[in-house]
């Protein structure tokens, strides 16, 4: 192959007519591989972007918005929508191009990628990405679609920890910034060929980083900079349908299967060890946290299901196509064994109000998964890896990637509140807070029986 393309680079058209001359068997191994669009992949990364969709409206939005109170279910919902929408034109203008663009020529390429793509500027129907397969490719505009989703629902995760108190105001100024100087960077480090912890060779398969420890450590910062809620922890604040929170849990679960499998950007084998695992480490975490709340003297309850549910599909995010089957159990039962804790035990120590304990779930959750991934990657555990796998040094790089990403969410998150806080307030007034944000932020109620 490399001969045969030194003739024809050398010699021109006498090269041209050579290859030509030569019989078709060693014409199809001399050819170049061609890139081209395969409509199979592409139509499975449409359906994924979709089933990604699904996970924020109504997903997200019915899952968070049952477990508040009903005098804020719509303000929830409302913010969480509005937070994505406000996420999908932002990556539009700029933020693929910061986080996919064409590269920096300084090591300014590690954190970040150029503006030369803003607007979507040179992208066409006929553009193509590639996917993880020689000459294997799919839609520019696809691959577009299917980053955007990542970016909407990554802020709408965040809200968790800060609802029933937050200006609707503040949700959109804080989400603009907080995309800009925190996920845009972190989803190139990871996943952009020229980012820093991708040619480290950390594992990320769906976004363990990117998305959950990202949202989550960020729900912590932004909660404890906000304050807690009127009346926390003294005044029961029970969930006001947990009917809604199991319908949002079971839409999570379905549209999860095009976040990690659609990670693939292929529908080949990878995507299929994708889906099984998204099934069985899900099923693990939903019934080891109902097993530790027995365990512990409680019930095992609904709420303690649905939230298993999330601890399970968090953990396996990062080793969604990094795992076999069985190491994906452990890691969704060790993850909601652990999770379970954080939001039982740690939260009412530490005395934070993480409304929704989205760092108890999707930060601790994250971590436990992306360092995790370096443990179920071993063939010994069924993973992927190499018969010569070495894990001491890919835990040493997955715990690297975890600790950059606590950081730079941590800083950008005190940024991102900060500018809020000094556009918007913040936080509503007492008075607010007490009526509910639904009649206050938006003069509506989610119930009027």
């Amino acid at each position: 192959m490399t001969f045969s393309k030194k003739i024809c680079g050398m010699a021109g058209a006498a090269g041209l007519s050579l290859f030509a001359a030569l019989p078709a068997f060693a014409q199809d191994a001399a050819a170049p591989v061609v890139a081209t669009v395969n409509k199979g992949d592409t139509a499975w990364m449409m359906m994924s972007t979709i089933l990604v969709l699904a996970m924020i409206l109504p997903g997200l939005a019915l899952f968070y918005g049952g477990l508040v109170r009903s005098k804020n279910m719509l303000s929830v919902m409302t913010q969480i929508g509005a937070a994505a929408c406000l996420a999908m034109l932002i990556w539009v203008m700029y933020g693929y191009s910061m986080a996919f663009g064409p590269d920096y020529t300084s090591g300014l390429s590690n954190f970040v990628s150029t503006f030369d793509k803003a607007f979507l500027k040179g992208v066409t129907p006929a553009s193509q990405a590639a996917t993880f397969t020689a000459g294997v490719e799919i839609p520019e505009y696809v691959f577009i679609c299917f980053q955007m989703t990542f970016a909407a629902i990554t802020v709408a995760l965040v809200l968790g920890s800060v609802v029933e108190r937050i200006k609707f105001s503040a949700v959109m100024v804080f989400a603009a910034v907080w995309l800009t100087i925190v996920y845009f960077p972190i989803a190139h480090m990871v996943w952009a060929a020229s980012g820093l912890f991708f040619k480290l060779g950390a594992l990320d398969f769906a976004g363990g980083t990117v998305v959950h420890i990202n949202a989550g450590v960020s729900a912590l910062v932004a909660c404890l900079i906000l304050g807690k809620r009127l009346g926390f922890p003294k005044e029961p604040m029970a969930p006001h349908s947990l009917t809604l929170t199991g319908v949002g849990t079971g839409l999570l679960w379905v549209g999860w299967f095009g976040f990690n499998a659609g990670s693939a950007l292929e529908a080949n084998g990878s995507a299929a060890l994708a889906m099984i695992n998204t099934f069985v480490a899900t099923a693990s975490g939903g019934l080891f946290w109902m097993l530790a709340e027995k365990l512990n003297g409680h019930k095992g309850s609904a709420l303690g299901f649905c939230s298993g549910i999330i601890a399970g599909l968090v953990a396996v995010t990062p080793a969604a196509g990094n795992s076999g089957p069985f190491g994906a159990i452990i890691l969704g039962a060790v993850a909601s064994i652990v999770c379970f804790y954080a939001v039982t035990v740690l939260k009412p120590k530490l005395g934070y109000d993480d409304s929704l304990d989205a760092f108890g779930i999707h930060g601790v959750g994250g971590m436990i998964g992306a360092i995790g991934t370096a443990i179920v990657y071993s063939p010994a555990f069924g993973g992927p890896g190499a018969a010569d796998y070495d894990m001491g040094a890919k835990l040493i790089v997955q715990i690297e990637a975890v600790l950059a990403t606590i950081v730079w969410a941590s800083i950008g998150t005190v940024i991102a509140i900060f500018i809020a806080k000094a556009v918007t307030g913040l936080r509503v007034a007492q008075e607010v807070e007490y009526e509910g944000l639904d009649l206050g932020e938006h003069g509506e109620r989610a119930y009027n029986a």
